[in-house]
């Protein structure tokens, strides 16, 4: 097989993952290419880079698309990353929502890959109900929506690998909010119950979502053209109810100063609170 990109092949996977699912494939990064797709050329019996894109742009074959977008995006992620969002759920964001009298908090975790950020979040209002019973008027609801059909697969069973779990998960919050299934952890049937799960594109439509309490949109807006940054951002206000909240992620911010948004600023970190 040959492993090498062409410069017209590596246009073609520029083009598709833009169009796609909005990512944004800087130039020189044919090693990337050459090293994710490697694989994918490889179990589709084909002879080169440039003969897996020519499939992809004949269209639909055998779910190729998804396996090349999955294989494409990164879905590293970890749980309660970054500390501060799920402090300032707990000590700023639920406590003032309870006060509200509204019903059921609803939180989007977009780009959610396998499930660990929707699950920190269920994890902290479990924490926090626990410790303010009858606080809250319904419970929370979290939604998390991710473009790969592969890691919604292991998000939607909630279970983890010793590593994995490891990865952000005090020992005393493993034992109480997992129990252990085979070689393998699962969260709790109260952690799981709060997340739903569902394939989406933050290109596509976000009407059917519904509306939000909270975003949660973090550490994937870099992967994203300025203008599809608006884009989403903007489309994202819309859906979400007054005065409520938006995340990104700690190394992200509204690219230019907005209408929409104000800065809430969380030493350490910021959120951002829909102003209408």
């Amino acid at each position: 097989m040959n492993a090498t990109v062409s410069p017209e092949a590596y246009q073609g996977f520029q083009d598709f993952l833009e169009e796609s699912c909005g990512i944004v494939l800087g130039d020189n990064r044919h090693y990337l290419v050459s090293s994710r797709l490697h694989r994918v050329v490889q179990e589709h019996k084909l002879g080169s880079l440039d003969e897996l894109l020519q499939q992809l742009l004949r269209g639909p074959t055998s779910g190729l698309r998804e396996v090349v977008i999955d294989a494409m995006t990164t879905n590293e992620t970890f749980w309660f990353r970054d500390g501060y969002p799920f402090d300032v759920l707990k000590n700023r964001i639920f406590p003032e929502l309870s006060k509200s009298g509204r019903g059921p908090i609803k939180i989007w975790s977009a780009a959610c890959s396998t499930g660990q950020e929707a699950y920190s979040i269920s994890i902290v209002a479990q924490e926090w109900r626990t410790t303010n019973p009858g606080a809250l008027p319904g419970d929370v609801q979290i939604v998390g929506t991710d473009i790969s059909p592969s890691v919604l697969r292991q998000a939607k069973s909630g279970c983890y690998d010793e590593s994995a779990v490891r990865r952000g998960v005090s020992q005393e919050r493993q034992q109480r909010h997992f129990r252990k299934v085979g070689e393998e952890w699962e969260v709790r049937p109260e952690i799981k119950a709060r997340a739903t799960f569902r394939e989406g594109n933050l290109l596509s439509n976000y009407a059917l979502l519904g509306r939000f309490d909270i975003i949660f949109c973090r550490n994937v807006l870099i992967y994203f053209s300025s203008d599809l940054k608006r884009d989403i951002i903007g489309r994202m206000s819309k859906i979400l109810n007054p005065g409520c909240y938006l995340f990104l992620g700690s190394s992200e911010s509204l690219s230019a100063p907005s209408d929409d948004f104000g800065i809430v600023r969380c030493n350490p970190g910021v959120v951002y609170r829909l102003r209408r």
